[in-house]
């Protein structure tokens, strides 16, 4: 399937890659990468390495959403219609390659508006090449919350921060005691973060929700470079027996500790990991992967909607049918539709391509989608959306917390597998 997905990527960057002009359009700032009626954003993202899988999903979200915005009549400006187009290249899940592409993008290819790329640390290599430039930025993909404290003016997040990821997981154990009897306090964690800045973001919420509870950490490790091997830390757990495990390690964190913890035949009664759907868990392991926790920026059984794509669960069938490689749909996804529906809904609104208009009328979105709603806060973050927590029930991603959106009962305690 990858070799396969990897064709039709550079299939895809070649057609949205052609050369195109720059529309001598009225404006202050910088001029809007227009011919025709095409206006084209551009993206550094990750077609090899090893956030390929990632990239994909961010990717296709991207390509979904410009299909159905121009499908609809594109957007109209100045009251002319024009249709959206996207111009990718593989900065290799590298940052310093993502950074040597953007410069690419803006000087040579003449791109004034960005899609960003996948990951928080390739994010944190495009955020000050974008804000050199005074390019405005629209990124799905980067959760780290350093990524908004450093001042950035250019940059716009759809998704909810990186410390929110499993500090749900968290308050779910401390109920789940007390309706057992037990002290939140009580609750054992074991950790396993990545040494890079997503994880480590969402260590460190992990960290100040474990302290909200007066919880400990029995464990707290560091994964591998490569993240091929946990045995070390799976070693600590069967010998200290810990209430609860949470791990960050993108996809392949996620499929290491899956398979090692069935290898080791462990149990664990909690059991939560981020990138559960991009890891592909319930393909991989099927009966391995039951009653694991995902955290998740979006679920389709969630109550959002908006003009274009409808509901959660209309987006979520419309996915499905467009691309057939997909088992459930991965919030990388739906996160990157999110972001094109931003600029088209920029677009509608500045009703001008000047940057420095669009980067204005970015910082007043206030948007209701099938995602949720968009607002952005002063620092670009947007702070209107929570984060939900899926398990892993019988093949299916079923929200079980907060309360408010759960549409299943939590199965606890989750054995051996």
């Amino acid at each position: 399937m990858q070799q396969s997905f990897q064709g039709n990527a550079v299939a895809r960057a070649l057609v949205f890659g052609a050369a195109l002009g720059v529309a001598t359009l009225a404006g202050t700032s910088a001029y809007a990468k227009v011919e025709g009626d095409k206006i084209i954003l551009g993206s550094a993202i990750s077609i090899t390495g090893k956030y390929s899988q990632e990239g994909k999903n961010a990717r296709d979200g991207y390509d979904l959403a410009v299909k159905m915005v121009n499908d609809q009549g594109g957007v109209t400006v100045g009251g002319k219609a024009y249709k959206l187009e996207v111009k990718y290249y593989d900065d290799e899940s590298t940052p310093a390659r993502t950074a040597q592409l953007l410069e690419r993008l803006i000087n040579q290819d003449g791109i004034k508006y960005v899609l960003g790329p996948y990951s928080s640390g390739t994010t944190k290599a495009a955020a000050p090449v974008t804000e050199k430039y005074k390019i405005p930025m629209v990124e799905a993909e980067g959760a780290s919350r350093s990524l908004f404290t450093q001042g950035y003016r250019y940059m716009f997040a759809a998704l909810s921060t990186s410390e929110q990821y499993l500090s749900s997981a968290i308050d779910l154990a401390a109920e789940v005691a007390e309706k057992n009897g037990k002290k939140a306090g009580d609750v054992k964690v074991a950790m396993a973060f990545e040494n890079d800045p997503f994880s480590l973001d969402v260590r460190a919420g992990v960290l100040d929700q474990m302290k909200k509870y007066g919880m400990k950490a029995v464990i707290d490790d560091k994964l591998p470079r490569d993240l091929s091997d946990m045995t070390a830390t799976m070693t600590k757990i069967k010998a200290l027996k810990p209430d609860m495990l949470v791990v960050s390690g993108h996809t392949k964190g996620a499929t290491t500790a899956t398979r090692q913890l069935n290898e080791m035949n462990i149990a664990v009664p909690l059991v939560a990991f981020t990138h559960c759907e991009s890891a592909d868990l319930v393909e991989k392991f099927k009966k391995g992967a039951e009653d694991i926790l995902c955290p998740t920026q979006w679920a389709e059984t969630l109550s959002y909607k908006d003009p274009v794509f409808g509901t959660a669960i209309q987006y979520n069938t419309l996915f499905l049918k467009t691309y057939k490689d997909y088992e459930t749909v991965p919030y990388q996804a739906a996160q990157g539709s999110a972001a094109v529906l931003i600029w088209a809904d920029a677009f509608k609104r500045a009703q001008s391509f000047d940057t420095e208009k669009l980067r204005d009328t970015l910082a007043a979105t206030d948007l209701d989608t099938f995602y949720g709603h968009i607002k952005f806060g002063p620092a670009g973050n947007n702070i209107s959306k929570p984060m939900v927590l899926r398990q892993i029930q019988d093949g299916k991603y079923n929200v079980v917390a907060p309360s408010k959106w759960a549409s299943h009962k939590l199965v606890y305690p989750r054995a051996a597998k």
